[in-house]
C-alpha cells in the first residue's frame, strides 16, 4: 500500500515543529510513498522549506486560504492509495503509518485515525479535564477503539478514492489564519462521506500514536473558553451542511454520558483529597456552557460556502 503523507504549514513561527514533523514521518518503519508539505499562501516560507527539505514535495496551497484548502491541495497532489494527514506541530511514533495501514485490510474501511497525545509545555494544568482534550487537538476521554463517526483531522488517513465519493474538505469550515480557532472540517467530511456511501467504515486505532505540541498560551483557561465557543460555532456549520441528526450524534452521547462521568470522577477526587477535582468539575460545566453558547450563536448565521 502506498501512503502519501500530507502536512499543512502556514507560519515561520512553527519552523522547528514542521522540521520535527517531517523527520518523524521519514523515520517511519513503513516508508511513506511521499511526503507533501502544503504551504498556506506564504511564499517566503515555501521557498525556505524547499531549500531545507529537498526530499519533500513542498507545494503552495492553490485553494482558499486555511486548513481545508491546504488539505484539498495535498489530496489533489497525492499519488498514493491512501492519504494520511499529520499536524505541522505534531510528531508521529515510528509505527504510526504501519498501524494506520493495518486497518485497510478490510476493503470497507475508507479511513483510519489514531491516538493523539498532548505535549504540554510543563505538566498538564490540574484544572484541565481529559474529556475536553479535543480543545488542544488531542484524543479525549471517551473515545473507544473501533468504528467511529469521524476521525480527528491531525491524525487521520483516508483512501484516495474516498475523495472521489465525497469531494474535498469544505471551505469555510476549519482553521484559517487570523480568525477564531475553528475546526470540524474533518468531521463534516467524514459525515458527508458516510452519507454518500453508508457502507463506509471509519476506524479509530489507538495504536497509531502521535504527540501534539501544546503551546503555553493554549494551556490557559482563556484559550479553553475561546476554543470551546469556537467549537460550538463549528458544530453549527457542520449541522447546516449535513443535518442535525448526523452532525450531533457523537456530541450528544459525549455530553450526556461522558461529561457526567467526568463530573463524578472530579467529585470523587475532591472527596479523596485532590482539591483540583472540583476545578475539573467546574471546567467541564463551563466548557459545555461555552460550547453550547457558540452553537446557539452559530445556528443563527448563514451557512458558509
Amino acid at each position: 500500500m502506498k501512503i502519501s503523507v500530507v502536512i499543512c504549514a502556514y507560519t515561520e513561527q512553527r519552523w522547528d515543529d514542521v522540521l520535527a514533523a517531517v523527520a518523524s514521518v521519514r523515520a517511519q518503519r513503513l516508508t511513506p510513498h511521499e511526503i507533501i508539505l502544503v504551504v498556506d499562501h506564504n511564499e517566503p516560507l515555501r521557498e525556505r522549506l524547499r531549500a531545507a527539505l529537498p526530499e519533500v514535495r513542498v507545494i503552495p496551497n492553490t485553494g482558499r486560504q486555511g486548513l481545508s484548502g491546504g488539505k484539498n491541495t495535498g489530496v489533489a497532489a497525492a499519488r498514493g492509495d491512501v492519504v494520511a494527514f499529520l499536524d505541522d506541530d505534531a510528531v508521529a511514533a515510528p509505527d504510526w503509518l504501519s498501524m494506520l495501514a493495518a486497518g485497510y485490510a478490510d476493503p470497507d474501511v475508507a479511513g483510519v485515525g489514531g491516538r493523539t497525545l498532548p505535549l504540554w509545555p510543563a505538566d498538564a494544568p490540574r484544572w484541565f479535564p481529559d474529556e475536553f482534550a479535543w480543545v488542544v487537538g488531542c484524543t479525549y476521554r471517551g473515545m473507544a477503539a473501533g468504528p467511529i463517526r469521524n476521525l480527528m483531522g491531525g491524525n487521520a488517513s483516508f483512501r484516495r478514492s474516498a475523495f472521489d465519493v465525497a469531494g474535498g474538505f469544505r471551505s469555510g469550515i476549519g482553521r484559517a489564519p487570523g480568525k477564531r480557532p475553528l475546526g470540524c472540517e474533518e468531521t463534516e467530511f467524514c459525515i458527508r462521506l458516510r452519507q454518500a456511501a453508508p457502507e463506509t467504515v471509519l476506524l479509530f486505532d489507538d495504536r497509531a500514536v502521535i504527540w501534539h505540541r501544546v503551546p503555553g498560551e493554549r494551556a490557559r483557561f482563556a484559550y479553553f473558553r475561546t476554543r470551546c465557543y469556537a467549537e460550538g460555532l463549528s458544530k453549527a456549520m457542520v449541522t447546516q451542511s449535513v443535518g442535525v441528526g448526523d452532525g450531533l450524534a457523537s456530541e450528544r452521547r459525549h455530553a450526556l454520558v461522558e461529561l457526567p462521568l467526568g463530573v463524578g470522577r472530579g467529585m470523587r477526587s475532591a472527596v479523596t483529597g485532590d482539591p483540583a477535582g472540583l476545578m475539573r468539575v467546574g471546567a467541564i460545566v463551563a466548557g459545555l456552557a461555552f460550547t453550547l453558547s457558540g452553537y446557539a450563536a452559530g445556528s443563527f448565521r448563514r451557512p458558509h460556502g
